[in-house]
């Protein structure tokens, strides 16, 4: 696989201009997610820069720009707060702990797009998606309601929650005021406006401005300077100590990413027309993750506005997503002094913003329409990606899910098994094969399966062979099944070998590879009386000349 994307400057023009764009929507909620995940501002940036960068460079899908998201933040933030935690007296050895995550993040990526699995992560039924995306958007508001009040953000839903109503009741007016203004411009700047300045970047700028203005020896916090200077190699470090959560935690981050990386590269296809490679695009994440751990940068995934905005202004190619990176870099390096004094209250008010665009208002209003099983399970992944973490929300739903979806699929098998005696009740049969069945009085037993049969079905085979004892011989009618379970293809075994231990002669009519092969490595031919052919009125025959003979 080639890793490196063929650069050409056909199209230099509209991803040049895509790529400024996408960088002025990325600027405002880089700063705002570093400040959010506890790193500082300038961990968001360099984040933005980096794996902005690499997954363009080595990424499948051409037009997307990636940076840090709200849900790669949201556990982010939790590995810093966590290893923060254990390392107060040294605070730099958690923070280069939390980066070596993010590398541990990007590496799992990679192996991901190496084992070809980047088609198969986005195969999960929309209410667990749905419920899942608008946890995270929850986990957002919860957290930046601190910030927004005036007082310090928590890295944990909880304690968040335990410290909301002393904060309500008493919040920062100033800050407050700043952070209500904020969410005023990004929620109701006018379209034609937003289309030449981004509210997020227009919120900023204003907001700021006002505080400076109006409130410069206001008692509120803000951002604070950032390093004008090229990022710094960091060593990925390890403590034996948390060795298991890292793993956990990158594990976490590097699925996570994935999924919003590839619903993102969808978004992208619809609006391009173009197909993105799954597994590439997981490689160039991952490898941009690695970079942004390397140089101390937060974890970023593809970024579904950042992409929007990019193709609406011209970006085509990888290109827009290099020189979107490139752009914020300029930025860090002559700009870095004027993000100062920007009030924490502005960012927070921008990240509610991006909250609240995540939940899934649409399905959350229409789900108790569709489906009542649905909306429970939408609701569960929902409640635990909130409370409990995001790993055990998805493969709670994905499980749940699937059992849902094989309960309905062995419902719809059940319906095309049929074990009868009887000409009339049997499914689609020729008026020779009828007179045949008629004659026999009962004594052939035609057993009809249809479409694909999986171990749901199983269960049901049993059950119908279980009702019918007086038989002389069994025609197991698989003709109209393309593919068999290993778990169906025994209980066919068990079939036959309860028919042969009670001295009956069972014919296996059977026409498609997949079912001859399997069954074929079970070795049903070398017991006496077992038959196999791909010719129902044969078997029909056959099983009717040897009962007259019994």
């Amino acid at each position: 696989m080639q890793i490196i994307n063929k650069i050409h400057l056909r199209n230099w023009r509209g991803d040049l201009f895509g790529g400024i764009t996408a960088a002025i929507v990325a600027l405002p909620l880089a700063l705002a997610f570093g400040v959010a995940s506890g790193a500082g501002a300038i961990a968001g940036l360099y984040g933005a820069i980096f794996v902005g960068f690499f997954a363009a460079l080595c990424g499948g899908t051409p037009a997307q720009v990636s940076g840090p998201t709200g849900p790669m933040t949201v556990v982010i933030t939790t590995v810093i707060a966590s290893v923060l935690a254990n390392y107060k007296d040294n605070p730099e050895t958690g923070l280069a702990i939390a980066f070596t995550v993010v590398m541990l993040g990007g590496l799992f990526q990679i192996l991901l797009g190496v084992m070809k699995l980047g088609q198969y992560i986005t195969l999960m039924p929309y209410t667990v998606i749905s419920g899942f995306m608008s946890g995270i958007g929850v986990i957002i508001v919860i957290l930046q309601l601190p910030p927004l009040l005036g007082y310090a953000g928590s890295g944990a839903v909880i304690d968040t929650m335990k410290m909301l109503q002393s904060h309500i009741t008493n919040p920062n007016p100033i800050a407050l005021g700043l952070g209500l203004l904020t969410l005023i411009v990004v929620f109701f700047a006018p379209p034609k406006l937003n289309r030449v300045l981004p509210s997020p970047l227009l919120a900023l700028v204003v907001c700021t401005l006002v505080s400076v203005i109006f409130f410069k020896d206001a008692n509120i916090s803000r951002i604070g300077a950032i390093p004008s200077e090229l990022p710094k190699f960091r060593f990925p470090t390890f403590a034996a100590n948390q060795l298991i959560d890292m793993l956990r935690y990158g594990v976490t981050l590097g699925f996570l990413g994935a999924i919003d990386s590839l619903l993102t590269s969808l978004v992208a296809d619809s609006i391009t027309r173009t197909q993105h490679d799954s597994d590439r695009e997981l490689i160039g994440q991952g490898i941009g993750n690695v970079f942004a751990g390397l140089f101390g940068g937060l974890s970023g995934a593809g970024a579904t506005m950042r992409t929007v905005v990019n193709v609406q202004a011209g970006g085509k190619t990888p290109l827009s997503g290099m020189i979107h990176a490139v752009v914020l870099l300029l930025v860090v390096l002559v700009a870095a002094p004027l993000t100062a004094v920007i009030p924490n209250a502005v960012l927070a008010g921008l990240l509610l913003k991006v909250g609240f665009d995540i939940i899934d208002w649409q399905f959350l209003k229409r789900a108790h329409h569709l489906s009542f099983k649905g909306t429970g399970l939408m609701y569960l992944v929902l409640f635990l990606t909130v409370f409990v973490d995001l790993i055990t929300a998805v493969v709670v739903g994905a499980f749940i899910a699937n059992l849902l979806t094989i309960k309905r699929l062995t419902d719809i098998q059940s319906q095309n098994l049929q074990a009868t005696t009887d000409p009339t009740a049997a499914h689609n049969l020729t008026g020779e094969e009828q007179e045949i069945m008629t004659k026999s009085n009962g004594e052939i037993l035609l057993f009809q399966l249809g479409g694909p049969l999986s171990f749901g079905a199983a269960k049901t085979m049993s059950q119908r062979m279980s009702i019918v004892q007086d038989y002389q011989a069994i025609v197991l009618d698989l003709s109209e099944v393309p593919t068999i379970g290993v778990t169906a293809a025994l209980a066919v075994e068990t079939i036959v070998l309860d028919a042969v231990g009670r001295d009956r002669q069972v014919w296996i009519i059977t026409n498609t590879v997949q079912v001859k092969e399997r069954l074929g490595r079970l070795r049903l031919q070398k017991f006496d009386g077992v038959h196999m052919t791909g010719d129902r009125l044969e078997a029909l025959r056959e099983s009717a000349n040897r009962s007259s003979e019994i």
